[in-house]
């Protein structure tokens, strides 16, 4: 069994943020591969979705609880399936520091600042998990909170649907596919 987890910020207001970024990425993972629709797992504090890949079950979680506390849905999933996140789990997310459209697959590593790894780290206590950060650039003319949750522009949002989100796809099956 595996379990991906992006992080973002529900509602509306927050969709088309580059904070969500991950958010996108795995929703347009999850329809290409025709896993089920999100319901809700109020135990998980999230929505769930199903689906298999290479004979593997793979559930995608959407938290509900935020950027900053994805850990709290995180840990639920983890202690009720006993999954072993150095195994086991996948942390989608943006990256602020990383230029625009590029991506880095990990197995381990350190929140790099970002919050919602950081709570998902302090929840399972470890920062031995994979995680695939998308890269979001920055813009030096703005603060930092700001960046994140501007929306993106209509030619990056483009990039993002034609290749990021495909090389996105690929990645992830890497990462199920590894021994």
């Amino acid at each position: 069994m595996k379990l991906i987890v992006w992080l973002w910020n529900p509602g509306n207001e927050y969709r088309l943020t580059r904070h969500n970024v991950g958010f996108l990425a795995v929703e347009s993972f999850a329809k290409a591969n025709a896993f089920s629709d999100f319901e809700d797992a109020p135990k998980f504090k999230g929505l769930l979705s199903q689906g298999t890949i290479a004979g593997d079950r793979v559930f995608v979680l959407k938290p509900l609880t935020y950027m900053n506390l994805s850990g709290d849905s995180v840990s639920a999933f983890a202690g009720f399936y006993k999954l072993d996140p150095t195994r086991d789990l996948l942390v989608v997310s943006d990256d602020v520091d990383m230029e625009f459209s590029k991506l880095r697959l990990r197995e381990k590593g350190s929140s790099g600042g970002q919050n919602g790894l950081k709570s998902i780290a302090s929840r399972l206590w470890t920062e031995e998990f994979s995680r695939l950060k998308i890269g979001i650039g920055r813009d030096r003319r703005f603060e930092t909170a700001d960046w994140v949750l501007s929306k993106f522009k209509g030619e990056e949002l483009e990039e993002l649907e034609k290749t990021v989100f495909i090389e996105v796809g690929e990645k992830i099956s890497e990462w199920i596919g590894k021994p």
